[in-house]
């Protein structure tokens, strides 16, 4: 029996209701094994705007802080969306989570259900098989870098700044990554163009010689978006820049046929985070009709890599892939007259995994 100690940030949008479907899985994952779960919910993105002026509020960090893992749901609001003079914004919530957190690598997988080859806007043929990760830098970048304006708002920039350390860092998470999968890297940057990028290629390159197993590419980031479409299945594990890694990575979330089914974890130094990778897609809250699987697959995650529980880890993954096979699927996947609600899918697996 494990004490697992889990923040909860619930965010804006369908991020309450995804959120309560993961927790219902975890709650039976728990009982299940006999774990006990201290879950603790606090406030981020616009809902923590609304209530206290501030995106990332200090409570919610040092709730962040004193957790074994952050579950999160999604973050954002239209009000903030359509205003670019708004001051404060969600998405600085997040972006100051990560740098205080020190949540700089972020793991996405792609993958595809065999069930559900025909609802990607793929071929069939071309997808078949994938099964990929993108480790993307996350605390560091033209995010993070001098930006500003002068010219009286006329002109903008946005400074993208590396160092070699930070790229050490997330390189070793990738080729850690590649070596208990299928020990191939591909270092994607525009080394072509950029100064920075130059540095990202020639720090992995001398990393190559403490991975001597691993088979390591080097690609132009325009020339992988292509690939992604035309061949996903020819890579294994891909690491990348922050804005590069943002792109790439909703482009290979199509791939599956919804963002509604890909996972995520940020790997910090203090903690780590695990969330959807799409965002809070407002149009849907409180209509009981958003895709949980992600939330619930990124809650998996979790249990493998912050608890080191494969068992509990697996056993929710083989729901999810029962509840698919069954064609329990959400409005995104199913034809409207045909498709289960949010909180139908969360019940479904929750006593899926009771069960087996």
């Amino acid at each position: 029996m494990k004490c697992l100690r889990i923040a909860v940030l619930p965010g804006d949008g369908i991020g309450p209701e995804i959120i309560k479907e993961a927790v219902k899985v975890c709650d039976s994952i728990s009982k299940k094994f006999g774990h006990e779960i201290k879950w603790n919910y606090a406030l981020v993105g616009a809902a923590a705007i609304d209530a206290t002026g501030n995106p990332y509020p200090e409570q919610t960090h040092k709730i962040c802080v004193n957790a074994d893992a952050i579950l999160f749901g999604a973050l954002g609001d239209p009000k903030y969306d359509y205003d670019p003079t708004a001051k404060v914004r969600p998405e600085q919530g997040l972006l100051e989570m990560r740098k205080k957190l020190g949540l700089y690598a972020n793991i996405r997988p792609t993958f595809v259900f065999p069930s559900l080859l025909e609802k990607s806007p793929i071929k069939r043929d071309r997808i078949i098989g994938t099964d990929l990760v993108f480790v993307r830098e996350l605390t560091g970048g033209i995010y993070f870098g001098e930006k500003g304006t002068k010219e009286n708002g006329k002109v903008a920039y946005d400074t993208c700044l590396y160092s070699e350390k930070e790229i050490i860092r997330l390189a070793k998470v990738g080729f850690d990554l590649a070596r208990k999968r299928n020990k191939r890297l591909c270092c994607v940057d525009k080394a072509n163009v950029l100064e920075s990028s130059r540095l990202w290629r020639k720090t992995i390159q001398r990393m190559e010689y403490s991975y001597k197993d691993i088979e390591v590419s080097y690609e132009f980031a325009d020339a992988v978006a292509m690939r992604l479409i035309q061949s996903p299945n020819m890579y294994d594990v891909l690491v990348t820049a922050n804005l590069f890694g943002d792109i790439l990575t909703d482009e290979a979330s199509v791939i599956s046929g919804s963002m509604g089914l890909m996972p995520s974890a940020s790997i910090g130094s203090e903690t780590s985070l695990y969330e959807p990778i799409h965002g809070s897609y407002p149009q849907a809250a409180g209509k009981n009709i958003a895709n949980p699987i992600a939330t619930i697959l990124s809650a998996a995650m979790m249990f493998e890599q912050s608890f080191k529980l494969s068992e509990e880890s697996q056993m929710i993954r083989k729901a999810v892939d029962l509840c698919i096979n069954e064609s329990i699927l959400s409005e995104d996947l199913a034809l409207s007259k045909n498709a289960y609600s949010t909180s139908e899918i969360g019940s479904w697996i929750s006593e899926k995994i009771l069960s087996l």
